[in-house]
């Protein structure tokens, strides 16, 4: 439309019929007579603006997320931050009590046995000697340690320390096929020799092939001359099978190791070995088996009771009174 003086008229008459209706509806109130027009326009436009609406309604929603998403993604990286530091805090937290338990275990044994120790850390599996079950520690040299020490934990024999260097040592551990120890049988006090075989139990042959030994008897270290490799005492393992000698002169012992080889963590390197053998007194005391319970006795069968008996087996009395039938005169 061409900006004339008609078409401005026109625009001046709308403005001023738009204000006047606005005027009219104002005063007419409820009764306003713009009322009936502007419910039907409301049904005619109502469905148009509801699917304008559906569609515009996703993509505000959209732009509102969009908006939002920078401080959701905050927040939702400071939670996982703060969950990361609480699992991290946690098992820090089982580590160094399952460390407590396994140094109060390590100064029993040490002190059972009369040891001197120097505490240590397993840091690392295998070692470049090519040994297939070795571990190296935290201590080396500077720390004391020498080559041919015995290491222990708290529950037994470890291993020997093979390996020195300044600030770590290299320990061949007691289930490694090239390992081999002196061992002296719980209380018989027979002796023989503990070879590793791996994640299997260790082959002990005694050097008596009458001597008796069971299931569940127990060894520890005879030791070595000057405490070097092995300071007596230390606790090794059960038996869990005994083959028989079959009149060789030696018979074959399998005994598992008390020591748990995949889970090691502080260990304890025997710097000076006890005075006086300690013999049984490391190993920890036998479980005493509890008590069989005793067999209940049968309980003696009763004779069902005879009519007019009592349960005692007297006769129960005839019955008097009411009861007693009588004969009627007609």
């Amino acid at each position: 439309m061409r900006d004339t003086k008609e078409s401005r008229l026109l625009l001046v008459l709308l403005v001023v019929v738009a204000f006047a209706l606005i005027t009219m509806d104002i005063r007419g109130g409820e009764n306003s007579p713009l009322d009936r027009p502007r419910q039907a326009a409301q049904s005619v436009f109502g469905p148009v603006e509801n699917a304008v609406s559906g569609v515009v309604d996703p993509v505000g929603n959209a732009v509102d997320a969009v908006r939002d998403s920078g401080g959701r993604s905050s927040t939702i990286s400071r939670l996982e931050r703060e969950n990361a530091a609480l699992k991290q805090q946690l098992g820090s937290k089982d580590i160094t009590r399952n460390r407590a338990q396994e140094l109060d275990k390590l100064l029993k044994t040490a002190g059972a046995g009369q040891y001197a120790i120097k505490g240590a850390q397993v840091i690392a599996i295998g070692a470049a000697q090519g040994f297939s079950w070795t571990v190296t520690i935290d201590a080396g040299s500077h720390d004391g340690i020498t080559r041919d020490m015995t290491v222990i934990n708290g529950d037994g024999l470890v291993g020997r320390v093979t390996t020195v260097g300044p600030s770590t040592a290299t320990v061949l551990l007691a289930n490694d096929p090239d390992f081999t120890v002196g061992t002296r049988l719980e209380n018989s006090m027979e002796l023989g020799f503990a070879t590793g075989q791996g994640d299997r139990p260790m082959r002990v042959q005694l050097l008596n092939g009458k001597a008796a030994a069971h299931k569940g008897d127990r060894l520890v270290t005879f030791g070595s001359e000057a405490g070097k490799p092995f300071v007596p005492g230390v606790p090794v393992g059960k038996i869990v099978g005994v083959d028989p000698s079959g009149g060789n002169l030696t018979k074959t012992l399998l005994v598992q190791p008390f020591v748990g080889f995949t889970r090691l963590d502080v260990v304890g390197v025997v710097v000076v070995g006890p005075r006086t053998d300690p013999r049984d007194s490391v190993l920890p005391p036998k479980p005493t088996p509890s008590p069989k319970p005793k067999p209940k006795a049968p309980a003696s069968p009763t004779a069902p009771a005879s009519p007019g008996s009592t349960p005692t087996g007297g006769t129960m009395p005839p019955a008097t009174g009411t009861n007693t039938p009588t004969s009627s005169r007609g």
